[in-house]
């Protein structure tokens, strides 16, 4: 891996120091917060880690059947 020296001030030493947990790199500390941002595919990945119980899939189900007008509301259950 290519690596690149950079000079910081005390103040942001610390600040970074700060963040960083135990057994983290200050190269993590940096791609943690300034990481690229999320992509499409980064949401397809995620979608298909995702885990919903057949309770939760039911209670989405009611509130869609008890829409009425609005699409965006619906009765409390």
């Amino acid at each position: 891996m290519a690596v690149k020296t950079i000079t910081i001030d005390m103040d942001a030493y610390r600040a970074l120091k700060r963040h960083k947990g135990k057994g983290m790199s200050f190269s993590d500390v940096i791609k943690r917060h300034f990481g690229s941002s999320s992509t499409g595919s980064t949401l397809l990945r995620a979608l298909d880690e995702a885990r919903v119980s057949d309770s939760t899939l039911d209670a989405v189900d009611r509130l869609i059947d008890c829409r009425t007008g609005d699409p965006a509301s619906a009765e409390p259950l």
